[in-house]
């Protein structure tokens, strides 16, 4: 079992952390390939706007009926503010980088950069992040490399810059939700996707044809509604869970896992070509996730080829 999953020294069910992990691994992993065929035929700020104010509208409800008040003055401008970073600028960053020409493996590369951000605010807000989780964060990082050049970011400068600032701007949000008063979890989620849709609603009305989703195919509404039930109502709600249950790290390794999958759905849906940088990716990615799942037994179990190593060091020196 992780050893590094408490919080405020309150351990978590381990059969919880399990499954809101495998969700934002597996499920986000699809949702890159969605998104691509949705924004064939829906434009970008029309499709993420309609997609979180209806998901917020569902969260209001589902978190009404279980009782939760509607947020304070306070805590509704705290979840604008996280809303604003992760639904609306994050979001419909990674559209338009897929938009403009970024597939949908290499942007889920480019996400892996996002915990070593994360991980970095929570050191600069007085968090303590583990030796073995900056290790861990280094080795997907270069696994991450390594699925870059499955890939070219100079087809398209536009979407290289929108695909490294959409995980920049979901760190900053991410760590804002855990730092920020928000209300309970199905209430702040439901806050948070109502005002970036909004967000992104107000300004597709002004930069996007007014009757776009009419003529979207039938294909690109049955991705949306994938991208709202299974990436937002589903995963998303996971995600949000584990920044308020586990570490940072834990908490972001879903990045490492996402490429992989996207570029599996990809090959096998897509028809995707796939070099052999992915198999040499891989090992760097499950790497990663020990280290940061499991750093700290890795790193007990190591303790006494370790304490060896530097003994003979020693010796050898003397």
């Amino acid at each position: 079992m992780p050893t590094n999953l408490q919080t405020g020294g309150v351990k978590k069910a381990y059969w919880k952390l399990i499954t809101a992990l495998l969700l934002v691994y597996i499920v986000w992993g699809t949702t890159y390939f969605a998104i691509g065929i949705a924004v064939k035929s829906m434009p970008p700020m029309w499709m993420n706007g309609a997609r979180f104010f209806l998901a917020g509208l569902l969260m209001l409800g589902w978190a009404l009926v279980r009782g939760e008040k509607l947020p304070t003055a306070l805590q509704w401008r705290n979840a604008a503010l996280v809303g604003g970073l992760m639904v609306f600028v994050s979001m419909n960053l990674v559209v338009f980088a897929q938009k403009n020409g970024i597939g949908s493996g290499l942007m889920a590369t480019v996400i892996t950069t996002m915990p070593m951000w994360l991980a970095l605010w929570s050191r600069w807000g007085g968090e303590k992040v583990p030796v073995t989780s900056w290790i861990g964060l280094a080795l997907g990082v270069a696994g991450a490399a390594l699925l870059s050049l499955e890939g070219d970011f100079s087809a398209s400068w536009l979407g290289a810059l929108a695909a490294f600032a959409a995980p920049l701007c979901w760190s900053i949000g991410s760590y804002a939700s855990r730092r920020l008063d928000l209300p309970g979890t199905a209430m702040a989620s439901a806050a948070q996707w109502l005002t970036g849709g909004v967000m992104g609603l107000a300004v597709a009305w002004q930069l996007e044809p007014h009757d776009a989703l009419a003529h979207a195919s039938a294909s690109a509404w049955w991705a949306w509604v994938y991208l709202l039930v299974f990436g937002t109502l589903i995963a998303l709600n996971a995600y949000l869970w584990l920044l308020q249950n586990t570490s940072a790290a834990v908490a972001g390794s879903y990045s490492f896992v996402n490429p992989a999958v996207a570029l599996l759905v990809g090959a096998g849906i897509g028809h995707e070509v796939l070099t052999g940088w992915v198999f040499a990716a891989l090992p760097l990615i499950g790497a990663a996730l020990a280290m940061i799942l499991y750093g700290a037994s890795i790193q007990a179990a190591l303790a006494p080829v370790w304490g060896m190593l530097t003994k003979r060091f020693e010796n050898k020196q003397a």
